[in-house]
């Protein structure tokens, strides 16, 4: 059994997270082997996120005073959670491996500060990855200003054209 004081430390810990991260996803696990458990894990931390399995009063406690309060508050069964800053790359790499390993299960989430149901985790699995979203605006910013230099050096091509030929065909003499 785990002294008062660690069980302190566990709950600072996790209050921690839940305050640096504002994107939670919250799971149940029952079933899964150690070799499966590893697999998620090793997934989750290619995601960039963090997974943790926590008592239910323990994450309510956290939880107090913050966001996530509602997300928390009333969890019954074994739960885990997960943190990150990518909720795109975490979900969909979640929803990959409970493709896999149907013990794996979704209960809820917690993302830009509302809590979001099943259904919607896997919409935001669908999405683009943050880096792809930035390429398409970044594309979207440049291909004007490229659009507009081409334009402008098709201008000075056809000039130097137009004035190559009449230098050929002399139809510039004195």
């Amino acid at each position: 059994m785990k002294k008062k004081s660690d069980k302190e430390k566990d709950l600072e810990a996790l209050r921690k997270d839940l305050e640096q991260t504002p994107d939670i996803f919250v799971t149940g696990f029952e079933k899964i082997t150690v070799q499966q458990d590893f697999e998620l894990r090793k997934t989750i931390r290619q995601a960039g996120g963090k997974y943790q399995v926590v008592k239910n009063n323990l994450a309510a406690k956290a939880s107090e005073g913050l966001p996530s309060q509602e997300l928390l508050g009333g969890l019954k069964g074994m739960t885990s959670i997960a943190t990150t800053k990518d909720p795109v790359a975490l979900a969909k790499a979640l929803t990959a491996y409970a493709k896999t390993v149907p013990a794996f299960t979704f209960k809820a989430g917690f993302v830009e500060g509302r809590v979001v149901e099943v259904k919607n985790i896997q919409d935001l699995a669908s999405l683009p990855s943050r880096d792809e979203l930035l390429a398409k605006v970044l594309w979207l910013i440049n291909s004007p200003a490229q659009r507009l230099v081409t334009a402008m050096n098709g201008v000075g091509r056809n000039l130097a054209v137009v004035v190559d030929q009449g230098v050929k065909e002399n139809k510039f003499s004195s």
